[in-house]
């Protein structure tokens, strides 16, 4: 099946796909705008694209795509999909890779899905990289990764269907949540540690930064361990500005029950409690492992 896929965001996941798309759809044709004529060009050199859309006027234009992919952080994905609804039509597919759902979803069912209006299918692909950009862009990134969809209506169209066969075509493992479970999921395992992360990494800023011997102590001692635990320190803020925003109670939540679990651990550095707490930690490994 020949689709026109319009990738509105070309940096690190929007050319990925375009490359991964490349390999299981060679029959389509990619196009691509971005916000960054930089990110645009560079999409186009690596050839995650086959064609850069010149500006938001074609973007916009009624049949410029089959699918739209608005692969752009979660407050321009919401913009995007005002400027496009009243332009598309039932025969069109949108959707998208933002890290939060529950406000996307609750704007696609006023906007989308209903007679004589685009379809919107959300998505997520919990894939990514620390540092992000076209000119990182991997046709592989998305192997084994699950590809998270949180459904607006659940009467499934065939353009839908064929969005989700090339996702597995690129290699992911589908799964569908509901909204707000998503959020919630997500707030444990990926905003969480990306918090986690970037305090880590920021205190050892703060803590050494009038110190050069100290910091380039630390960094040369502090081994995987540490570059594994501060390496999403180095996550753009402009991503994560908006998962914050999106999904600040859930991350809330969860940053505040590590506060505990920390404040446990720090009271009880003399005591077998701190055992128990490592046999704990051990068996979700385990689990995870099994």
């Amino acid at each position: 099946m020949s689709t026109r896929i319009l990738i509105l965001g070309t940096g690190l996941i929007g050319a990925s796909v375009g490359l991964a798309l490349k390999a299981a759809a060679p029959d389509s044709k990619i196009l691509g705008w971005d916000a960054d004529p930089a990110e645009l060009a560079k999409a186009l050199e690596v050839g995650a694209i086959d064609e850069a859309l010149p500006g938001r006027e074609a973007v916009l234009a009624p049949d410029a795509a089959d699918i739209y992919l608005l692969a752009t952080p979660v407050l321009p994905i919401l913009d995007w999909m005002q400027r496009l609804a009243p332009v598309l039509n039932e025969q069109q597919l949108v959707t998208d890779v933002g890290s939060t759902k529950l406000e996307i979803v609750e704007l696609a069912a006023k906007l989308y899905n209903q007679p004589g209006k685009a379809r919107f299918l959300p998505g997520h692909p919990m894939a990514g990289k620390e540092s992000g950009g076209a000119a990182l862009a991997d046709a592989e990134l998305f192997c084994g990764a699950t590809w998270l969809f949180t459904p607006v209506d659940q009467n499934e169209c065939a353009l839908e269907a064929h969005w989700r066969a090339l996702v597995a075509g690129m290699g992911a493992q589908t799964q569908d949540l509901g909204a707000e479970r998503h959020d919630e999921v997500c707030a444990w395992v990926s905003h969480l540690p990306q918090m986690l992360s970037t305090a880590l990494a920021a205190l050892l800023q703060d803590t050494f930064s009038a110190d050069p011997d100290g910091l380039a102590a630390v960094q040369a001692i502090g081994g995987r361990a540490l570059r594994e635990t501060t390496r999403l320190g180095s996550s753009p803020y402009s991503m994560w500005r908006d998962i914050a925003l999106t999904n600040t109670e859930p991350i809330a939540q969860t940053l505040h029950a590590l506060e505990q679990r920390l404040a446990h651990l720090r009271e009880n550095l003399r005591t077998p409690e701190l055992r128990e707490e490592f046999a704990t930690a051990n068996r979700f490994r385990a689990t995870k492992k099994s």
